[in-house]
């Protein structure tokens, strides 16, 4: 109980302090948008909204989870509050779920966006949404745990910013989303396995169009994967530099 009511307590802090302050909200919502209607109205020919979703609600999420992240954990950092909450009597590890709850949440709500303009211009009626809704919770846990690997590794919001790039544009051509993955060179092909947000992708186009090129099972395992790791280097880099 004393657990659960820190994490409680952790997580609604930030989601006050961060999440719900209005620049965070409008940004939350404008980026979304934009991408949404770049792609959706950037021509009057018929545009394959089923195609497009997966990978709008993808960077949808990967932006929003790593910019928040990236950027609230870097500044508590160096600020020192976060000293304050290593010394409190919580598991290390429950403590860094409290504060990654906030960006996961973030991340699905916008995924929403992408969602709610494409039900107003087409048919989404043959969606499976069960493997959907689940991709879309998974995509921003790995997202999330992203960011927080991120954000340990550098002193400066900028850093964390910076260095937050160098993930996610390369993400955008590399992780099926735009491009077929059996279309890319065969030269770099392999590194698009080598990213957690390509079958996190391929769950979404599995679940909206039936286009995914890899068993929903093995994606599913291997987004897992992606996350305990991502998550377990996190800590142990707090551990080691955060924690003296």
């Amino acid at each position: 109980m004393t657990t659960w009511i820190a994490f409680k307590s952790i997580l609604l802090k930030d989601i006050k302090t961060y999440y719900l302050k209005p620049p965070n909200i409008s940004w939350g919502l404008l980026f979304p948008i934009s991408w949404t209607l770049m792609f959706f109205l950037r021509t009057e020919a018929p545009v394959d909204i089923p195609g497009f979703l997966p990978g709008l609600i993808s960077l949808s999420i990967l932006f929003g989870t790593t910019s928040m992240l990236a950027v609230t954990i870097t500044f508590e950092k160096k600020q020192a509050s976060f000293n304050r909450l290593l010394l409190a009597p919580i598991d290390l590890n429950t403590l860094m779920f409290a504060k990654t709850s906030g960006a996961i949440i973030f991340g699905v709500f916008n995924a929403l966006v992408p969602l709610f303009f494409a039900v107003l211009l087409t048919d989404l009626s043959e969606i499976s949404w069960l493997p959907a809704i689940v991709s879309i919770f998974l995509i921003s846990i790995t997202s999330t745990f992203l960011g927080l690997f991120i954000a340990v590794s550098v002193k400066e919001v900028f850093e964390a910013q910076t260095f937050s790039n160098f993930f996610r544009f390369p993400m955008i051509f590399l992780c099926g989303l735009f491009i077929p993955l059996p279309n890319l060179p065969k030269l770099i092909r392999p590194l698009s396995y080598c990213l957690p947000l390509t079958y996190g992708a391929d769950i979404l186009k599995y679940a909206i169009n039936g286009d995914n090129i890899m068993n929903p099972g093995l994606n599913f395992l291997l987004i897992l994967i992606f996350a305990v790791v991502l998550f377990a280097i996190s800590i142990k880099n707090i551990k080691k530099k955060w924690i003296k």
